[in-house]
């Protein structure tokens, strides 16, 4: 276990060098998250102005195709700008990865090279998220682990697709075949060193969370407002870059992995010994 955390954080380590020498690719999840809000906006007002949520609790049956219509149209363009900014990053990630020097308009040409396969996988993410979800509402409990089950399998079947769609000219369909084989080709170990530089951020959060109570605690028993108004914005500049960085590592992991499964090369920002041991096929 301490071996896996080790690497983890090795891992981690060679992510943010490669994030280090382009911190331009921070420019990606900020994007995304900035376009994902301004989506749900787009759907939320609307709909909250049309009365649909309240049609929708009344059981109306034209409300329900209409809710479901809204929500798929929804999920994909969610799906589609998210995939379209983890496209890019992932782009100028791999030109790194292979000794270039991408800009951000590098990693955008990329991804509107294949606008048309991630509108279509965008599609097929959708109706797999729509069909889970009707899945655990209404199959009560055995619904509910089904979905779950199903949902952790579509998560590993689809770890390396957008790499896939950066680097190979396939369809949505074929992209998902192509990342459930890559992935079959080495161990579970690049799976637990995501999950380790997700443990990583998590425990950072958790120290951002906990300085920021205590330093709202210190502000309340001053009476200050100013002091408390000063740390809930630096705790929310906090979160927001351990996100953006969190991010933006994770795309240069998924990046690493697809050369190594790929190529047998994750590149040079990942010691030849720390791929052989977290990529090794076995």
């Amino acid at each position: 276990m301490f071996e896996r955390l080790a690497r983890s954080w090795e891992l981690t380590k060679a992510s943010l060098a490669v994030l280090s020498a382009d911190k331009e690719l921070l420019v990606y999840p900020l994007l995304s998250g900035l376009a994902s809000m301004l989506v749900l906006a787009t759907f939320a007002i609307p709909a909250l102005l049309a009365g649909i949520g309240d049609r929708l609790a009344s059981g109306e049956d034209g409300a329900r195709v209409l809710g479901t219509i809204v929500a798929f149209a929804f999920y994909v363009t969610q799906y589609f700008v998210i995939l379209f900014c983890n496209t890019a990053l992932v782009g100028a990630a791999m030109i790194r990865l292979r000794g270039g020097d991408p800009t951000v308009g590098d990693g955008f040409k990329v991804a509107f090279a294949r606008l048309g396969t991630i509108l279509g996988y965008a599609v097929v993410s959708a109706t797999v998220g729509m069909l889970l979800r009707a899945l655990a509402r209404r199959g009560g409990a055995l619904g509910r682990i089904a979905s779950s089950m199903f949902g952790l399998a579509w998560g590993l079947a689809t770890f390396l697709v957008v790499p896939v769609l950066v680097v190979e000219d396939v369809g949505p369909v074929e992209a998902v075949r192509r990342s459930a084989a890559y992935l079959k080709r080495t161990w579970g170990e690049q799976l637990a060193g995501n999950l380790g530089m997700g443990a990583v951020f998590g425990v950072a959060a958790l120290v951002v969370g906990l300085a920021g109570v205590a330093g709202l605690v210190a502000a309340a028993a001053m009476g200050s407002g100013v002091l408390a108004a000063v740390v809930a914005v630096a705790m929310v500049v906090a979160f927001v870059a351990l996100s953006l960085v969190s991010s933006a590592l994770a795309g240069i992991y998924s990046a690493a992995v697809y050369r190594y499964a790929a190529d047998g090369n994750a590149g040079g920002f990942f010691p030849e010994r720390l791929v052989k041991d977290a990529f090794a096929s076995r």
